[in-house]
């Protein structure tokens, strides 16, 4: 019998952890699924279980999945409302090939807005701009943006500027990006940013027309009603960032959620597969699919359930226990087909109960 001991602090109205996971090894069918990538990693967001990992800790180019960490600090060290000024270096400092937002030497954008055309269309150039605003200068901010990973509990990651622009010292791994994922994903703003599918820049000090008009890289996110086998849109997605460059190929850091389950995938390396589907997205779905077919929140702890009646040191005699209860619901994130019956529930105490008790008081 499976046994979960739940440690209670509170006593009548106890506070408890809303989300267990159950560590039970699934590994022979997460085997059977197809997944074309060289790296991948597949987590679950509330609790950070892995759910599927292919070379997730290989060290591998991130290209622009890097601008979830510049987002990242962007939100943590500015307000929304702030204004950056556009340098020079900012704008032709990004080679040709590379996306960038049409911006123009000294235009001033709030946060907010370069935040929008960093994570929606990739653009490097937004990039630079926050950079440059945080730390004064590129190399600077990359020295933040590596400490920041490490906070985090990223193991593999070193960064050498905000966007990904390839550089061989500028290296991640798919497990340390699900991290940052998830972080981000903490974030209101960013979540609100990353699953937005165009956005549009207003006029400027430098640039009077709002006609430069973006939309999202993320192929999951664009909604599509054909039938074709390159129609990638997945309605369960939340965010979150793509990447690409010829070195790193096609890279993606993507999240969906379905009733109460959220997911993280990641995919570095990807390129087409043999019919000449992008593996990237295809690979996405595949994990999203096995995710949503194989894993839940079910609940088995209801709020208000009695779980333990237990005695008071000291009580009075008309009331010598005590009756324990939950005030949430408690909810364990496991594989579908485990038995939830078959868990024993089961209260420790730290301590003797000593009267007089009030009503949620230790």
């Amino acid at each position: 019998m499976k046994k979960i001991k739940i440690f209670f602090l509170l006593i009548i109205n106890l506070l408890i952890v809303e989300n267990i996971f159950i560590n039970t090894s699934f590994a022979s069918e997460s085997k059977n699924l197809t997944v074309y990538s060289p790296s991948c990693i597949l987590m679950e967001t509330s609790t950070g279980e892995i759910l599927y990992e292919k070379n997730a800790y290989e060290i591998r180019y991130p290209a622009s999945t890097t601008k979830i960490m510049t987002a990242i600090l962007a939100l943590e060290h500015c307000e929304l409302t702030d204004i950056a000024t556009v340098s020079h270096d900012a704008i032709f400092s990004v080679p040709a090939s590379y996306a960038h937002a049409s911006l123009k030497e000294g235009e001033e954008l709030t946060i907010e807005q370069l935040l929008n055309v960093l994570l929606i269309p990739s653009a490097n150039d937004a990039a630079n701009v926050i950079a440059e605003h945080i730390s004064g200068s590129v190399s600077e901010f990359a020295n933040l943006m590596n400490q920041k990973a490490l906070e985090i509990g990223c193991k593999n990651t070193h960064y050498v500027n905000p966007n990904g622009i390839h550089n061989d010292e500028h290296t991640s791994t798919a497990y340390d990006l699900a991290l940052m994922g998830r972080y981000a994903m903490k974030n209101s703003t960013f979540r609100n940013i990353v699953k937005t599918t165009q956005y549009t820049l207003p006029a400027t000090n430098k640039y009077e027309k709002a006609d430069r008009i973006f939309n999202t890289s993320n192929d999951l996110l664009r909604f599509n009603s054909s039938n074709s086998s390159d129609n990638y849109y997945y309605s369960y997605t939340t965010g979150v960032k793509t990447g690409y460059t010829s070195e790193a190929g096609s890279c993606i850091v993507a999240s969906a959620k379905k009733d109460d389950l959220e997911v993280i995938a990641v995919i570095l390396g990807g390129g087409r597969t043999s019919t000449g589907l992008s593996e990237r997205n295809t690979d996405c779905i595949t994990l999203f699919n096995y995710a949503f077919d194989n894993y839940g929140y079910q609940t088995i702890c209801e709020s208000g359930e009695i779980i333990k009646e237990t005695s008071v040191f000291g009580a009075s005699e008309e009331t010598p226990n005590l009756l324990l209860k939950v005030s949430n619901d408690i909810s364990v994130f496991s594989k579908d087909i485990i038995d939830l019956n078959s868990i024993k529930r089961e209260i420790t105490l730290n301590g003797t109960l000593i009267a007089p008790i009030a009503l949620g008081n230790l």
